[in-house]
């Protein structure tokens, strides 16, 4: 069963009051809730790169093909969990802005709230997944190691292009999870799509805290600066809210104006 464009914009608006809702009366539910996206987001990246590295041991261009769709499940863990997510609420809360569901400056908050939250759910869960048994011996050769490495090595307009692509695939997901009801089908959706984003290495901020954060608590690589994290988070959040906030959720919410 699939959802109209008009019952999609309802529920996009209903799950944007619902946001705003419980940010105004418990802002440490929504805090740990978003903290919670950072902590599947680590939980999935961790998985994948564990299956990545082993894989590449058979051929060493298996382990991007196993990360792509393994990666996948961290957004589905976070969709049935109800978990809030930055990168999505980009989408959102645009698009509530837009078609005056929520006013600019609360979106604002709520969204700065959120990505906050993400980024100390993925460090401190990134920080703990590092001390299991599968990560002790964790060295640069890693698979999670070469894929940091080449991402803080990118330059700032590469990211920021990436970051656009990236969470246009991201919220691209999430409306086709909004309007599929029926459960497989949503994710065998979500897990496809996203594994665009995971295969091409396209740059999605939340779930670089996560990495950055595993590898920074194993020891760190040579290309892990202060400067090196900060270019690649400071183009990566611009690039998604661009690729997320303006491409698709405000041109969504403007295209499914009125009767046309």
């Amino acid at each position: 069963m699939e959802l109209g464009n008009q019952g999609l914009m309802n529920l996009i608006d209903k799950n944007v009051i619902k946001k705003s809702h419980l940010f105004e009366n418990s802002i440490w539910k929504y805090i740990i809730r978003s903290m919670f996206a950072g902590m599947y987001l680590t939980i999935g990246t961790a998985m994948a790169v564990a299956a990545a590295d082993k894989v590449n041991h058979i051929h060493p261009d298996l382990g991007k093909f196993v990360y792509a769709m393994l990666f996948s499940w961290a957004l589905i863990m976070i969709i049935y969990m109800g978990a809030e997510l930055g990168t999505s609420n980009m989408m959102y809360l645009t698009a509530g802005v837009n078609r005056q569901t929520i006013k600019f400056n609360r979106a604002f908050q709520i969204l700065s709230v959120c990505i906050l939250s993400n980024m100390i759910g993925g460090i401190i869960s990134g920080a703990l997944v590092m001390q299991t048994g599968i990560f002790l011996n964790f060295n640069s050769n890693h698979y999670l190691a070469e894929t940091v490495a080449t991402k803080l090595l990118k330059p700032g307009f590469q990211v920021l292009i990436e970051g656009i692509f990236a969470n246009i695939i991201v919220n691209t997901a999430i409306v086709a999870s909004l309007r599929i009801k029926d459960d497989a089908g949503k994710i065998l959706a979500v897990q496809f799509i996203i594994a665009f984003f995971a295969f091409l290495g396209y740059e999605h901020v939340i779930a670089n805290f996560s990495s950055f954060a595993m590898v920074f608590f194993s020891g760190g690589i040579a290309e892990m600066t202060m400067g090196s994290v900060m270019n690649n988070f400071f183009f990566a959040t611009i690039g998604n809210y661009i690729g997320g906030g303006l491409i698709i959720g405000f041109t969504f919410a403007w295209l499914n104006k009125g009767e046309t």
